[in-house]
């Protein structure tokens, strides 16, 4: 019993887990592969924060504004298939009970068993049987694009936070290496953190993150590297 309500609240979390992931580690990863860049192409300290900070400012609004619209585009979806639905049942409920109990069936119910669970779920709460079985839209997972786009946003800026406090604790000659360091650590971390609140490997997790970020952060040094050079 206890492991299906685990379960059941690792399931509640898929929505803004997801979002306040991607938020942060792409806030690491983008403005440490930017602050590198530009450090790597000789900025002045001064030159390199300003980067830093535009960069957190433009990349939070831009997840923001993105998952909003992603998410309020599954959101519109989700409602057009609602209202088909709530029109279906108003004009032929006696098929929709069928269809519903076809779809028990299939999932290995015996013709009667799914014939009365059809009957129960629907008595209750017809709309809300068929988006949840036939549909395939839950309250858990239902699309939230305001709490979408501010998970977003919200975590893209406290992850970029992390390589910018970095870069205004070093000097000059320390900040490539301190700001590569640090952020490696905190995308492990947070690669981490979030396979195990998923429930998955924290040792995987937290190596395929860094992984992605180190092979971000090295090739962004190298391109500001090469045009400082050339500059």
């Amino acid at each position: 019993m206890a492991a299906r309500h685990r379960e059941r609240h690792r399931t509640d979390r898929i929505g803004w887990l997801r979002a306040a992931v991607l938020g942060a580690n792409d806030g690491i990863v983008s403005t440490a592969s930017l602050v590198l860049g530009v450090a790597a192409a000789d900025a002045t300290h001064g030159n390199v924060m300003v980067a830093g900070i535009a960069g957190l400012v433009a990349g939070a609004m831009s997840m923001a504004a993105g998952e909003y619209v992603s998410v309020r585009s599954q959101a519109d979806s989700e409602q057009a298939a609602l209202n088909l639905e709530r029109a279906e049942l108003e004009a032929d409920d006696l098929g929709e009970r069928r269809e519903l109990t076809a779809i028990y069936v299939g999932r290995g119910l015996e013709p009667a068993l799914a014939k009365r669970v059809t009957e129960q779920l629907m008595a209750h709460d017809a709309l809300g049987a068929h988006a949840r079985d036939e549909l395939g839209i839950s309250e858990t997972l239902r699309a939230r694009p305001i709490q979408a786009a501010f998970t977003s946003g919200a975590s893209f800026a406290v992850g970029a936070a992390m390589p910018l406090l970095a870069v205004a604790m070093v000097s000059e000659s320390g900040l490539i290496p301190v700001v590569s360091g640090t952020s490696l650590v905190f995308l492990a971390i947070l690669g981490g953190l979030a396979a195990r609140v998923g429930g998955a490997s924290v040792k995987v997790g937290a190596m395929r993150v860094t992984f992605w970020g180190a092979l971000a952060m090295g090739l962004t040094a190298g391109v500001g590297a090469l045009f400082g050079a050339v500059a």
